[in-house]
């Protein structure tokens, strides 16, 4: 088939496709771009079912920019809890200030201005300009990388710039005139309904009839993507520090610094240790097993004038960012007699608070943390 034949089938089966079978999902509602925008940052890295709780609460709570650019940081942060990467809602906050200040509380229908809003790269920017304004800019994500690489037979590595140059040119080149929002919306559909990374639904996709990577029996092999190198280890020890006296029933939480891997959020006092957990500590945990870490987890809270008295290993979690594994044995302690609290919760460094299972909503916690305090918590419930 003649290419531009190729191309004018793909866009008019896809658009017809996505209209009768698309998902009534939230932010499809309306053509409201504070609304598409959130959705879309949201769904990065993130699957659609688990989005849609997090946007109904984002919403209620912040239901118009003006009350995002003014909420605390805190409070975003605490409605992101769970969603993970959030640099994406400190940058969302940044940029809707920004729209606030610089256009006036409207979110700009432009390549060129909205490109430059904190955090808005070039997918973000076609997807909200696309669905919100309908202007014919093409949003790629992985999805529509791997429809596009399948049907137009595209072996490059869809990990190098420019793969992605030639993907978000062709998808410019495939958009229908005044279709420029449901066309990629249907894009990323098929890619997530149908065109699927393992035993893609072929029988049922709108475009098989000239996909070429079907023809030639390469479905499952595309696309082409480098492997990315795994995350790196890091190994780890926490002090989950349980209150006696007026602080009986409560944890210690401290503040993470204010730049850097999650900035500002709460966590348990934690360090890490220059060595790994051998199979036997990890098989058999208790303080005796880990000495060299327990030492270490005391000097590093010294240095912060917090002391502690060890009492027994409580649990092992670990957590994967996108770059680092964290391999964390997780000690309850207590604090040494001669800071236990009489009135004296003053001697407790400033980014250090207790907390218990009412108090803790109050704070973000990094998922690894939020799920050893509602352990603890639900341990210590009576």
């Amino acid at each position: 088939m003649d290419t531009n034949l190729k191309k004018q089938y793909f866009s008019e089966e896809l658009l017809s496709w996505y209209r009768k079978h698309r998902r009534d999902l939230p932010w499809r509602r309306s053509r409201n771009p504070y609304h598409i925008w959130i959705s879309e940052v949201m769904l990065q890295q993130t699957r659609v079912e688990t989005v849609i709780p997090y946007f109904h609460r984002f919403i209620e709570r912040f239901p118009t920019m003006e009350a995002l650019a003014e909420a605390p940081e805190e409070d975003v942060l605490k409605l992101w809890e769970g969603l993970g990467y959030y640099s994406r809602a400190r940058n969302l906050q940044g940029a809707v200030r920004e729209v606030q200040e610089r256009y006036g509380g409207t979110v700009p229908d432009t390549l060129k201005e909205i490109s430059t809003l904190k955090g808005v790269g070039p997918y973000t920017a076609g997807a909200v300009l696309s669905i919100a304004y309908n202007k014919p800019e093409p949003a790629v994500d992985g999805n529509v990388m791997r429809v596009l690489s399948r049907y137009f037979l595209i072996e490059e590595d869809i990990m190098k710039v420019s793969t992605r140059g030639i993907m978000e040119k062709l998808a410019k080149e495939l958009i229908p005139e005044g279709a420029a929002g449901d066309f990629n919306q249907g894009l990323m559909e098929l890619g997530a309904m149908v065109c699927t990374p393992r035993s893609p639904h072929c029988l049922t996709c709108p475009v098989m009839e000239h996909c070429a990577a079907r023809e030639a029996g390469m479905e499952e092999e595309l696309p082409v993507k480098k492997k990315a190198k795994p995350p790196r280890p890091e190994y780890r020890i926490a002090a989950l520090i349980e209150g006696t006296g007026p602080n009986q029933g409560k944890v210690l939480i401290r503040q993470r610094p204010q730049e850097g891997l999650l900035a500002r959020m709460w966590e348990l006092p934690h360090t890490d240790v220059p060595f790994t957990y051998s199979p036997s500590e990890k098989a058999h945990p208790s303080i005796d097993s880990i000495p060299s870490s327990v030492s270490i987890l005391a000097d590093h809270l010294a240095e912060e004038t917090i002391g502690i008295h060890p009492e027994r290993w409580y649990m092992h979690a670990e957590h994967t960012f996108s770059h680092i594994h964290w391999d964390m044995q997780v000690i309850a302690c207590s604090l040494e007699s001669s800071l236990l609290p009489s009135g004296s919760s003053l001697l407790m460094p400033s980014h250090y608070q207790w907390v218990d299972r009412d108090t803790m909503g109050q704070y973000a916690f990094p998922n690894v943390f939020l799920k050893i305090l509602n352990r603890y918590f639900a341990e210590h419930s009576n």
